[in-house]
């Protein structure tokens, strides 16, 4: 006999009765020492996961969530890297169901980081290969909701900028090649590799995947601007279209 799995929702406020006796431990009700806030100040930012310092930096959830299960909740469904290249508030908070503000603070603080980073002694990031694209951005492989994500290089393929391009499946209807090169002529880039996933776990191109290969290739002439390669990255695996599909 076939069982429908139902997962009941544990979690309650405080004076609300738990439905099944059970209860899930929010911040406020953690060992002082555990939480992120106590934990930042006492050990320092290596000890906190990237959940915990996004929970920092909100302080306090939402009347629905608390605000340390709302942070693992976004970082796990957008990715720690590409959460952290997202420049789109709305496009966040969209994709992961948390409110704009929080969305904002988010991008505001990584902005500092890479400001400060683009300043600092920090080894900028040098991409020759499919398989350097690959693993800077290999996190993509494990995330459930498709995204197509943009490395922009300048002459010397130093990587400009990271960004999130689209959260959705990859039509030629949904991305249009404007978004996707106007963070290049923003920054003076000269060359582009774009990545997307495949969460069902297949590294084939869809016929959709070559078209919109195609259109980035012909738009990137146009522009000067050169579609260095499109991965499909699944899992720990990856293709390269352009290697693939001869475009």
């Amino acid at each position: 006999m076939n069982t429908t799995y139902k997962i009941t929702d544990q979690d309650c406020l405080l004076g609300e009765r738990p439905r099944s006796g059970q209860y899930v431990l929010r911040v406020r009700d953690m060992e002082e020492a555990d939480r992120p806030y106590e934990k930042l100040v006492k050990s320092g930012p290596g000890q906190l996961s990237v959940a915990e310092l996004v929970a920092v930096l909100w302080r306090t959830g939402t009347v629905k969530e608390d605000v340390l299960a709302m942070a693992k909740r976004a970082v796990h469904e957008y990715g720690e890297r590409t959460i952290g290249s997202e420049l789109n508030a709305q496009r966040l908070a969209d994709a992961t169901g948390i409110p704009l503000t929080k969305a904002a603070q988010v991008i505001a603080a990584f902005e500092l980081g890479r400001r400060y980073y683009a300043t600092s002694a920090g080894r900028p990031l040098h991409i020759r290969t499919a398989k350097q694209a690959y693993q800077h951005m290999q996190s993509m492989g494990y995330l459930q909701k498709e995204q197509l994500r943009g490395l922009y290089l300048n002459s010397r393929y130093q990587v400009v900028h990271d960004e999130v391009i689209s959260v959705g499946t990859l039509t030629s209807n949904v991305v249009h090649p404007r978004e996707v090169f106007q963070p290049a002529l923003e920054r003076g880039a000269v060359a582009i590799i774009v990545a997307h996933n495949h969460p069902s776990g297949s590294l084939e191109p869809t016929s959709a995947d070559v078209e919109v290969t195609e259109q980035l290739e012909a738009a990137g002439q146009i522009l000067g601007i050169e579609l260095l390669d499109h991965l499909i990255i699944s899992g720990d695996r990856y293709i390269s279209i352009r290697e693939t599909s001869n475009i």
